[in-house]
C-alpha cells in the first residue's frame, strides 16, 4: 500500500513511501497495545487492594452459639468506604444463604467460583447499579457440622483505574506526537542526503559535451550505484567504438567509391572528346561498364556488411540445412566459375544428413557462403593448360556435434602474416590483380560471429607451389543441432 501516488515513479518517493507507510500504519497498533498494557498496569495495584480488603473482611466472620456471625467495627466501615473517586461495596452471605452484612443487591459470583477452595480470592468484572465494578470474592469455611462456606465479596467502581490508565497513555503517547513528526523530518533529511550523489551524478552527465564519451568516475558514487555506473561506462565504451568504426567505415567506403566513380567520369570525358573514333568510343563504354559493375559490387558489399553488423541482436534463427544452403550457393556460382574456366565442385555431406542442421539465419548464411565462393573465384587463376580448382565441403562431427564448411582453391594462397589482415574491411593482399572491394571476408567473419562460429585460414597444399587456400567455418556446439550420426557418415578429411 502506498500513501503517495505518482504518475511517474520516483526513487525518493518510493523509499519515502515504504518507510513512512509502515510507520503510520503501526502507530494506531501501538496505541491499542499501549492501552491494553496500561489497563493491565492500572488494574494490578487496585486488585491487590481488593484482595487485601476481602481477606480482612473474611477474618471478621466468626461462629458463636452454632451461628455464623459477622461484625464490622464502625472505624473499619468508614475506612472501607473512604474513597473520593470510587464507590466500594461489600457483602457477607451466611452458610445457609441468609444475608449477614453489606449490600443485598451485590451480584453473586458465578457457580464455578463456589468450587474453589476456601480462602482463595477470585477476581471478576461485573456491574452494580448500572456501574462497572471490579469484584473480589472468597469463601470462608464455617466451623459448623454440615455448614456451607460463607461468601465474602468486596466491589469497587473503576474510576481510579481509568484515571491511572489514562495517565499512563498520556505519558507514553504524548511524546510520540512530538517524536513522530521529528522522525518523519529526519527520514526526509536522510533521504535527501542519501540521494544527493545521484543528483550530483546526473548534474555531471548533463554538463558533458555531446562528443564526450569518456567513462564516468565510479569511485565518486555510492557502492549501490557503482554497478549502474559501470554498465553506463560499458555502454559508452561500446558506443565510442561503434562511432569510431562507423567513421572509419564511412571514410574507407568513400575512398573505395572514389576510384570507380573517378573512372566513370574519366571514361565519360574521353567518350565526349571530339574526333573520337568508334573503336575508342566502344572502348570507353566498355570501361564505363566495368567501372559501374565495380561500383555496384562495392555498394552491394557495403550494404551486406552493414546488414550483417546490424542483424546480431534481432536476428531470427531457425533450423537450416547447411548442406542444402551450400549446394544452392555452389549452383548459383557455377556460371561465373565456368566463365573463368574454373573447375568448381561439391564434396561433402548430403542434404538431410545427421549433424548438418544448425540454428541460424538462412539469408545471412547464404551470404557468408556466397562471399567465400566469390573470393575463391576472384583469386584463383585459371588457364587452359592449368585450370583452377575450387572444392566446397560440408562436414559433420558425429561425436562433437560440430558442423563445418570448407572452401578450398588452387590459388596463390595467403601469407601467414596477412591471414588476420584479410578480415579487415577494404584490405586486399598485395601482388593480386583480382578486382574486388575488400569487404567479402569481413562480411564472412561478421556473419560467422553472429552464429557463434569461427573462421580459420590455412594452406590447401602446404609446401607446394601454389599452396592454395582453405577457409574453414566451424559452427560451435550451441549452434549445431548436435544430432548423432553413425561412425560411417561424413567425417573430417
Amino acid at each position: 500500500m502506498k500513501i503517495f501516488q505518482r504518475e511517474q515513479r520516483s526513487l525518493f518517493g518510493e523509499i519515502l513511501d515504504w518507510m513512512l507507510t509502515p510507520l503510520l500504519l503501526l502507530w494506531p497498533v501501538s496505541l491499542a497495545l499501549t492501552w491494553l498494557v496500561a489497563q493491565g498496569i492500572a488494574n494490578r495495584p487496585f486488585d491487590r487492594a481488593l484482595e487485601y480488603n476481602v481477606q480482612t473482611l473474611a477474618q471478621l466472620v466468626v461462629v458463636s452459639g452454632n451461628r455464623v456471625q459477622f461484625f464490622l467495627p464502625q472505624p473499619a466501615r468508614e475506612i472501607l468506604r473512604a474513597d473520593d473517586s470510587d464507590q466500594v461495596y461489600y457483602q457477607v452471605m451466611g452458610s445457609d444463604g441468609h444475608f449477614l452484612a453489606g449490600e443485598r443487591d451485590l451480584p453473586a459470583p458465578p457457580d464455578e467460583a463456589r468450587a474453589t477452595a476456601p480462602g482463595l480470592v477470585h477476581l471478576r468484572d461485573d456491574e452494580m447499579r448500572g456501574l462497572a465494578v471490579r469484584v473480589a470474592s472468597t469463601w470462608v469455611a464455617a466451623d459448623l457440622a454440615g455448614a456451607s462456606p460463607v461468601l465474602v465479596q468486596v466491589a469497587e467502581t473503576r474510576g481510579k483505574r481509568s484515571v491511572l490508565a489514562t495517565e499512563i497513555i498520556k505519558g507514553v503517547m504524548l511524546p510520540q506526537f512530538v517524536i513522530l513528526p521529528l522522525a518523519v523530518l529526519l527520514v526526509w533529511m536522510a533521504l535527501v542526503r542519501g540521494i544527493k550523489p545521484l543528483s550530483q551524478l546526473e548534474a555531471r552527465i548533463r554538463a558533458r559535451r555531446p562528443d564526450d564519451l569518456s567513462p564516468l568516475d565510479d569511485k565518486a558514487v555510492p557502492m549501490e550505484v557503482a554497478p549502474l555506473v559501470s554498465s553506463v561506462n560499458g555502454l559508452l565504451t561500446r558506443l565510442k567504438d561503434s562511432i569510431a568504426t562507423q567513421k572509419r567505415f564511412l571514410a574507407d567506403a568513400a575512398h573505395q567509391l572514389k576510384t570507380p566513380l573517378a573512372g566513370l567520369r574519366m571514361q565519360a570525358d574521353l567518350a565526349q572528346r571530339e574526333g573520337s573514333s568508334a573503336e575508342e568510343l566502344k572502348q570507353s563504354l566498355k570501361q564505363i561498364g566495368r567501372a559501374s559493375v565495380r561500383a555496384t559490387h562495392t555498394v552491394n558489399q557495403l550494404l551486406a556488411l552493414a546488414r550483417a553488423e546490424n542483424s546480431g541482436v534481432g536476428m531470427v534463427r531457425q533450423p537450416c540445412d547447411l548442406a542444402r544452403l551450400t549446394l544452392d550457393v555452389v549452383h548459383a556460382c557455377v556460371p561465373r566459375a565456368l566463365e573463368k574456366g574454373i573447375d568448381i565442385g561439391y564434396d561433402g555431406a548430403e542434404p538431410g544428413s545427421p549433424g548438418v542442421e544448425i540454428q541460424g539465419n538462412a539469408t545471412l548464411l547464404a551470404e557468408l557462403l556466397r562471399n567465400l565462393l566469390d573470393n575463391a573465384i576472384a583469386y584463383t587463376p585459371s588457364t587452359r593448360e592449368r585450370p583452377g580448382v575450387i572444392t566446397v565441403r560440408v562436414l559433420a562431427d558425429p561425436f562433437g556435434h560440430v558442423a563445418m564448411v570448407q572452401v578450398e582453391d588452387s590459388g596463390p594462397g595467403i601469407p601467414e602474416h596477412e591471414r588476420e589482415l584479410v578480415f579487415q574491411p577494404f584490405y586486399r593482399a598485395l601482388g593480386t590483380e583480382a578486382d574486388g572491394s575488400g569487404l567479402g571476408l569481413p562480411i564472412v567473419r561478421e556473419i560467422a560471429q553472429q552464429h557463434g562460429a569461427e573462421v580459420s585460414v590455412e594452406d590447401t597444399r602446404p609446401g607446394q607451389v601454389p599452396p592454395g587456400t582453405r577457409f574453414t567455418v566451424r559452427f560451435a556446439q550451441d549452434t549445431a543441432r548436435g544430432r548423432r550420426a553413425d561412425a560411417g557418415s561424413a567425417g573430417f578429411s
